[in-house]
Parts: C-alpha cells; structure tokens; sequence
C-alpha cells in the first residue's frame, strides 16, 4: 500500500471513528434514528476525507488543497444553520420546549464536532505521513480522548447545589419552598398540583452560578430536559401544567415545579442536576476585579 493511501485510510479512519463516538442519542431524542443518525455519520465521514486528503495533496504541493479547507469550514457553519431551522420547527410541536438558546447550543455543538473531525484526521494522516501506521494510531487515540475532554462542557450540578423543595399553596398562590410561581384559581387543579406536582430548589454555589441561573433561556433549558426525563402530565389545552422554573430575586436561589408523569424525585434532582449549561447563559463576573468587588 502507497504512503499516500495509508495517510488517507488512517485519517479517514480516525475521523469516522471519533465522529461516531461523539454522536449521542439520549433522552432528547434528537438526531432522530436512523435518518438524523446517518446525515450526521455522512458529513462526519466527508470531514475526515477533506482532513486526511490535505497532507498528501500538501506533499505533492497541491497547494488548492487550502482553499478546499476554507469552503469546507464555510459549509460546515452551514450545517450550524440547518440545525438550529430544523430544531425550531420541531420545537413547535413540543409540549415542553427546547428554547432558542439550547437550540443554537445544538446548532454550535454539532459544527464544532465536524471541524474536530476534520482536524483529527489531518493530525492522523500528517503523522502517519512523516512517521509510521503505528504513530498514527496512537495520534488517533489521543485524539478521541482530548476531543471528548473539549466537547464536555458544565452541567447545573456542577454550578448549584439541587435539592428537593415543598409544593404548597398559600390560597390559590402556588410556592415551591418559599419561591412564588403563580395564581391557580381552580380547586381541582390545585389538587393535582398536591397529589402530583414535585418542586426543587437550585442554589447556586456562587455569583457566577447565580448569573448563570438567572439567565432565561438556561431555565427553559431545566424545564424541557426534566419533563423529557420524567413525561409531563399536560396536553396541548392544559397550559397549566407546564413545568415553570422561578428565580427568588433576593437571593437567587432557582425554583422549579413540575407535574410528572413519574413521581420521582430522586431521578428529578438528577436530570435537573444534568442539565448541560449553555454556552449563552453561562457568565463569570468573578473573573472580573468588579464582579470579585461587587461580591465582596
């Protein structure tokens, strides 16, 4: 086998490969199977070849290999906007919505996977070229394994401590703990919120967790992923039992009272505890010298 073919097979390879691995199919049945599955498989796969095909295209100084880089970056930030269309329609159907911010942290997550794989496959192919089959494999392994450590971004558990909290009514006033929510005029709905309902309370461990938290498009993202988890006791003429998430102003503590289908809480810290952070919601003043003085 030609050097020139080994590169490309190898980087090829190693591109499908961590493609494959990093396409999750989990709770928030999105891509769909096995149509959303194979769409992203196919342009994982066209990632890698335009990797792998650059170093001996470079070698045999074919340099329009570079301008086959830059238009494949441009229809990648493509792929970004295909996403984030086809999850704001899908969205539109759900009982429980994803939110614009979760859906354009889709979007992003899915254009930086392609140019992750493209990128290993250029790394592979070049070591394979300049080294050996053997250190080309390895390149490949260390690949995976500082991909999956880059695309690992923070979950709620990681910023706010989560915890059960008591649904109760003061009147027709629904709280959970002593976070108000809203006005539930009707008796028999009261009564399913006590029979039913479960709440809880997110603290944050700091101001950059209460930042995060008070961002709106982070909470809808709470309450989609614990009604994808748990079911939602709701229909489409039953706005009032929508999960709704709350944030006490004084203290910045998060609320969040759901009717579920499963009347777990256990599993309901969890999920909560899950939830990814979204690169939109997510704020550091204490990195800041006047955040650290605001805190203080």
């Amino acid at each position: 086998m030609s050097t020139f073919l080994q590169t490309m097979l190898i980087g090829v390879l190693s591109g499908s490969l961590l493609r494959y691995v990093m396409l999750k199919r989990d709770y928030r049945l999105y891509p769909s199977y096995p149509h959303g599955v194979v769409i992203h498989l196919a342009l994982g796969v066209i990632a890698a070849v335009i990797g792998a095909v650059a170093i001996p295209a470079l070698a045999e100084k074919e340099f329009t290999a570079v301008t086959f880089l830059a238009l494949a970056a441009t229809q990648f930030r493509e792929v970004r906007s295909m996403e984030r269309e086809m999850l704001q329609n899908l969205d539109q159907t759900n009982l429980v919505t994803r939110g614009p911010d979760y859906i354009e942290g889709i979007a992003r997550v899915f254009e930086a996977r392609n140019y992750l794989v493209m990128f290993t496959a250029l790394l592979v192919g070049g070591v394979t070229f300049w080294s050996n089959f053997f250190y080309g494999i390895l390149t490949g392994l260390a690949a995976l394994i500082i991909s999956r450590k880059l695309m690992k971004g923070k979950v709620v558990g990681e910023i706010a401590h989560v915890r059960a909290g008591k649904v109760r009514f003061e009147g027709a006033n629904l709280f959970v703990d002593d976070i108000h929510f809203m006005n539930l005029g009707r008796e028999q709905v009261r009564k399913i919120y006590l029979e039913r309902a479960l709440g809880v309370i997110i603290e944050p461990y700091d101001d950059n967790g209460r930042a995060t938290l008070a961002n709106n498009g982070q909470r809808r993202a709470i309450a989609h992923d614990a009604a994808a988890l748990l079911g939602i006791y709701k229909d489409v003429d039953t706005a009032e039992f929508t999960p709704i998430v709350r944030r006490s102003l004084d203290t910045g503590r998060v609320g969040l009272v759901i009717v579920p289908l499963e009347k777990d809480i256990t599993i309901l810290i969890e999920a909560v505890k899950k939830v990814p952070v979204l690169e939109s919601a997510f704020s550091t003043p204490l990195k800041t010298t006047l955040g650290r003085k605001a805190a203080d």
